[in-house]
């Protein structure tokens, strides 16, 4: 027989004494689907854009969340080479909670720059925290590091990037490949987004230039192709002869274009939820930590990796642990998913990387007939 304490059988006298029934359970929280364009936009209150060169010399970008308005960010920086600005200004309890703007960009330390052209824009249109005489936008940003990745070295994002780029953002959807950030890492920029029953939407944008590897060598499948939502990926199994021939060179830290150390992946997650600061921050690290089951190995010495959490509704009511439990857990797995668009959608330029259904074009054949 089971055994019900005193307690509950307290509960169920009082609950039959005044006539109602025993509380229910909280209801779980559970995922609904991509959201409408499987994109970072699908999050209310943001805006994207990208300015990329891939002309003169210059194979580099850089991209810029936008969220003029303001919106609770945090951030988590792991692994060995961190290139990021104004991260502290995040850390949870500070005199300045939101944020204007994100910058992703590539270019290295050097890539910082194009935030100075972000801040630009957003003072000459007046956001920003007000002060005496004008406003101070405040913009973090991270960089990624694809210096001479078949472009020039000093070939690299600078303020007017980040000007344009910031210029440059809407809510349309965002597509992955090889835009912004994205196009000198190694295998490119990705984004995805999921719908969660409580009503709430949580999305990822990522830069992956990582010292691993995104793919599985056993399977030459992406290790995250198991957070698939429906049939985004569409992807089989490739043929062993085309496992065996791209095999050379993956998944260490010369997998890159041009047989050198790029490193560093580098993203953002966000929702619409009301988060506090410290909520946004644990949302980026839960999503950083699981970069583990999309990236094998992550955060290392040469790494850089920083993700950044956002919420764009203001933290004017309380969520319960249930829900933000759920938010997290949807951060962690749309940026794996993200990590995943990133390198099905990442084409050749030049001599950098091929595409993964140009090496792997067995595996490819459903996404073919689906005209991915």
């Amino acid at each position: 027989m089971k055994r019900v304490t005193s307690g509950a059988v307290a509960l169920l006298v009082a609950a039959a004494v005044a006539g109602a029934q025993p509380p229910a359970p909280p209801g779980r929280v559970t995922v609904v689907g991509p959201g409408p364009t499987n994109s970072i936009t699908d999050v209310p209150g943001i805006k994207v854009g990208h300015h990329t060169r891939s002309d003169s010399g210059y194979r580099s970008g850089t991209t810029v969340i936008r969220t003029e308005k303001g919106a609770t960010a945090g951030y988590s920086q792991m692994g060995g080479a961190p290139g990021t600005k104004e991260t502290d200004l995040l850390k949870p309890g500070g005199q300045v909670r939101a944020v204007q703007a994100i910058v992703l960009s590539g270019g290295s330390a050097f890539g910082l720059d194009a935030a100075t052209g972000v801040m630009q824009w957003m003072e000459e249109r007046n956001f920003g925290v007000r002060v005496a005489g004008g406003v101070v936008p405040i913009v973090p940003a991270a960089i990624l590091m694809d210096l001479g990745r078949g472009g020039i070295f000093k070939k690299r994002p600078d303020a007017s990037f980040g000007y344009k780029a910031a210029e440059a953002a809407t809510t349309a959807p965002v597509q992955s490949g090889r835009i912004g950030m994205g196009m000198g890492a190694g295998w490119g920029m990705g984004t995805a987004s999921v719908k969660l029953s409580n009503g709430y939407t949580v999305a990822a944008i990522v830069g992956l230039n990582p010292a691993g590897s995104p793919l599985d060598p056993r399977t030459c499948l992406p290790y995250g192709s198991f957070l698939e939502l429906g049939d985004e990926f569409n992807l089989v199994q490739p043929k062993a002869e085309e496992c065996t021939a791209a095999a050379t060179g993956r998944g260490g830290p010369n997998d890159g274009s041009d047989n050198a150390p790029r490193n560093t992946t580098i993203a953002l997650v966000a929702t619409d939820a009301p988060l506090l600061d410290l909520e946004a921050e644990r949302m980026a690290q839960i999503a950083n930590a699981g970069l583990a089951r999309s990236i094998r190995p992550i955060h290392g010495i040469g790494d850089g990796d920083t993700v950044f959490g956002m919420a764009t509704t203001p933290p004017t009511t309380s969520m319960s642990n249930a829900d933000l439990q759920a938010i997290f857990n949807a951060g962690a797995d749309v940026l794996g998913r993200a990590v995943v668009h990133a390198v099905l959608m990442s084409k050749q330029v030049g001599n950098s990387r091929a595409g993964y259904c140009q090496q792997y074009p067995s595996a490819c054949v459903k996404r073919a007939a689906a005209g991915k």
